[in-house]
């Protein structure tokens, strides 16, 4: 039986055993996924450990100090210094990042060579931004002021990956112009203060398209408010469950269909929504 783990510190709850769960069952393979809480300090002394399984996913703190563990990266891993999956080939650790992937395919249907609003630059929001670049994407951050430094660090990194990209950054709250895309890349309106919305009013309505990186709650407040206006909404549960699809595909060769990818999506909607449950009007419990 192959054996696969999620790393990092802490862990808490995750997601994760019952997505990879689920698709090794679609595929009829026989696998065990746990979680493996490693303390930052003793990162660097697990390599032969790791090399006990057939591969792994990586969490916050390990993404890049998992790096000197490994054989080889792949080009997306290489590009954000990032790893999240690892795959053993044989003794060899390969490292790659398949959150990109599972953002692409989040937003496929995005018209993201167009204007595009980010909220929030750091973590996510930075694999989020290089994407919209390379994609073509007229880009503006919004941020608030304690991410000035932030966000012209990562205007600078953008402009040597992609030279001719369009890049400016303003105060969310200053922000009055209309978006293609908006996209959030911040924690506003994650569990339990659901009742956050990283837009105003007026950017939402000004808007075409919303993706937001949130999982919890499965309809965030600026979904919500999207939706209502009638624009395109969707969030991260997506995100969350084809980053895990395109691990599979890396580890074990392993394709799914759409719909066996929504059943996933769906089931781990439902598990979240009893896990952490709200009142009838939208408030915590």
């Amino acid at each position: 039986m192959n054996k696969y783990i999620l790393i990092g510190y802490p862990l808490g709850h995750s997601m994760s055993p019952m997505i990879h769960e689920r698709l090794f069952a679609i595929k009829g393979r026989e696998a065990t996924y746990d979680l493996v809480e490693i303390v930052p300090e003793d990162i660097a002394s697990k390599a032969d450990f790791l090399r006990e399984f057939k591969g792994f996913n990586i969490t916050i703190p390990h993404k890049q100090n998992i790096i000197p563990l490994l054989d080889e990266i792949g080009e997306s891993a290489a590009r954000y210094n990032s790893v999240n999956c690892v795959v053993n080939d044989g003794g060899k650790l390969i490292g790659y990042n398949t959150d990109c992937d599972g953002f692409l395919r989040s937003v496929e249907k995005y018209p993201m060579d167009g204007k595009v609003l980010l909220i929030g630059c750091g973590g996510v929001g930075r694999m989020m931004a290089i994407e919209a670049a390379r994609s073509g994407a007229d880009l503006t951050f919004g941020i608030l002021p304690c991410d000035k430094e932030r966000a012209a660090i990562l205007t600078e990194e953008i402009l040597t990956i992609c030279p001719n990209t369009k890049i400016k950054t303003a105060l969310t709250a200053d922000i009055d112009e209309s978006f293609d895309v908006i996209l959030n890349a911040s924690p506003a309106g994650m569990y339990p203060k659901i009742e956050t919305c990283p837009a105003s009013d007026s950017l939402i309505e000004k808007c075409s398209f919303v993706f937001d990186a949130v999982y919890n709650p499965i309809e965030t407040t600026l979904m919500k408010k999207a939706k209502s206006l009638g624009k395109t909404a969707k969030g991260g549960s997506a995100m969350l469950v084809l980053q895990a699809v395109k691990a599979h595909e890396l580890w074990d060769n392993d394709f799914y269909t759409n719909e066996q990818i929504n059943e996933i999506i769906i089931a781990m909607e439902k598990q979240i929504a009893e896990q952490f449950p709200l009142k009838s009007g939208g408030e915590v419990q």
